[in-house]
């Protein structure tokens, strides 16, 4: 761990993004990520409180001579997303994560590496730590479980803050400034495990997806990467046609990350098996071709599997199938006002088949609202023809961009008199806690930045580390600006 961050500036973020990178902080499990940001902010003489949703907020007098600026809260979320390699070993509920640094990138070893959102937590804690800045009053809020369900800022209370102004520091592009967002919802699908007794003499196979990238449901929705769950399903509607009885099918964890593997078992007559095998190897070469562009470590595989005893009865079965081919994954519309921006997608998230139900997860994102009701329309239609059972969230608000936004206008200034060039402006098809802390926090002026990290949600995520030093000085650029 430690010779992963030698060497690095600035060395109080990295410090301790390290120190945080021993605790575990999945979603819904930040109990001792809380407990440790606020005796970190206590042990350095800063005002630390919690609450009852565990969101830790911390204050931080201004500099000497700067008592009149206006006060800045610095904002991230201290959850992460729990994803790893299936043959890794990893409990994400006691395990330290082990970072990795190769070249210019830091990553974990087999797990997620946590930069989406660690890197702003490390970032505020070097911030809190450093007593040679300039600056005037700030705040700094730890958000909860962000990731799945966007909790902390969906039940921030009024008076919790004080600032009027807002940098948030989960955006993932340096040299970009992000003013806006989209909003989200999520919709499943379930059925009754309905199970008939496994065909007598028959043989069971294991089905296998593997090695596809994976990623954020929206950053990542347009690059056109394999979803494992649909390619599974093209491989057991082959099956079924030479009469293939599936006994379970699991793949995702995650609802907004794009499926990178999946498992289905089949029992099917014995003299029909290397049938099978003939088939499965031909979807293997066709969709490998298909995604050799996109997804070169695709593999798609099956081996014999003993003990196979219940399967679905046919109905349930051809609906599971017919549902998870009829239900849309991928980009449903572009944004006809800002170039490459996707408007609105949906991602087929999460199969799971348990011994009382099979269950189906997908998540619908846009920055129009009415587009999100639309994409849960079509996704809940196909449900409801599937015979499941449908149940949805609430989701969550978008973020309407200002372009005339004080704070946007002061971090375009300062990253041009920093870097001698204007930073991008944009707004991201993904959900940022923005959104709802605006809706709470009428009139709080806002703007997301951060360092350039890749593949987040994925055991492939990485932090590009040249870029953390960037970020961290147009950082403090911009808080030694505010008047």
């Amino acid at each position: 761990m430690a010779n992963a961050i030698d060497g690095l500036k600035p060395a109080l973020v990295w410090k301790y993004f390290a120190e945080i990178s021993l605790v575990p902080r999945g979603s819904k499990n930040e109990a001792a990520i809380g407990k440790y940001l606020v005796d970190t902010a206590r042990k350095l003489g800063l005002a630390a409180e919690q609450d009852a949703t565990g969101n830790v907020l911390a204050r931080k007098p201004a500099s000497r001579g700067r008592e009149g600026a206006q006060s800045v809260c610095l904002q991230g979320h201290m959850d992460m997303v729990c994803e790893k390699n299936k043959d890794t070993i990893h409990n994400f509920l006691e395990d330290p994560l082990q970072l990795v640094r190769k070249g210019n990138f830091m990553t974990a070893n087999g797990t997620t590496l946590g930069a989406d959102n660690g890197i702003a937590v490390a970032t505020c804690l070097a911030v809190m730590e450093d007593k040679n800045l300039e600056h005037g009053p700030l705040e700094f809020l730890f958000t909860v479980d962000e990731e799945t369900g966007l909790t902390g800022a969906n039940n921030l209370q009024p008076g919790f803050l004080q600032s009027k102004t807002l940098l948030n520091l989960d955006s993932e592009d340096e040299g970009e400034l992000y003013v806006g967002c989209s909003g989200g919802r999520d919709n499943a699908g379930t059925w009754d495990a309905a199970l008939d007794d496994a065909p007598a003499g028959g043989t069971g196979l294991l089905i296998t997806v593997k090695g596809l990238k994976g990623g954020h449901s929206g950053l990542e929705i347009h690059t056109g990467r394999g979803n494992a769950l649909k390619i599974m399903t093209r491989v057991l509607l082959g099956l079924a046609a030479i009469g293939a009885r599936v006994a379970r099918i699991d793949g995702g964890n995650k609802r907004n990350a794009i499926p990178r593997e999946a498992e289905a078992v089949v029992s099917l007559p014995k003299a029909k098996a290397a049938q099978a095998g003939e088939f499965v190897e031909q979807m293997n070469q066709a969709i490998k071709a298909e995604l050799a562009t996109v997804e070169p470590n695709l593999t798609i595989a099956c081996q014999a599997q003993k003990g196979v005893r219940k399967v679905l009865k046919k109905a349930l079965q051809k609906r599971v199938l017919l549902t998870l081919a009829g239900l849309p994954h991928g980009v449903l519309k572009m944004s006809a006002d800002i170039p490459g921006l996707v408007e609105t997608s949906t991602n087929l998230a999460i199969i799971q088949t348990g011994k009382k139900a099979i269950s189906i997860q997908t998540s619908q994102r846009s920055s129009v609202a009415s587009e999100i009701d639309e994409a849960a329309q079509a996704v809940c239609a196909v449900f409801e023809l599937g015979g499941a059972i449908v149940t949805g969230s609430d989701g969550y608000p978008g973020w309407k961009p200002n372009i005339e936004s004080p704070i946007l206008k002061r971090a375009q200034s300062t990253y041009k008199s920093l870097y001698g060039k204007d930073p991008a402006v944009k707004a991201v098809h993904a959900g940022l806690e923005c959104g709802i802390i605006g809706e709470k926090y009428p009139g709080m002026d806002m703007v997301s930045f951060g360092p350039t990290m890749r593949e987040v949600h994925s055991p492939n995520e990485h932090l590009y580390i040249d870029t953390v030093e960037k970020f961290y000085a147009f950082l403090l650029a911009i808080l030694k600006s505010v008047k």
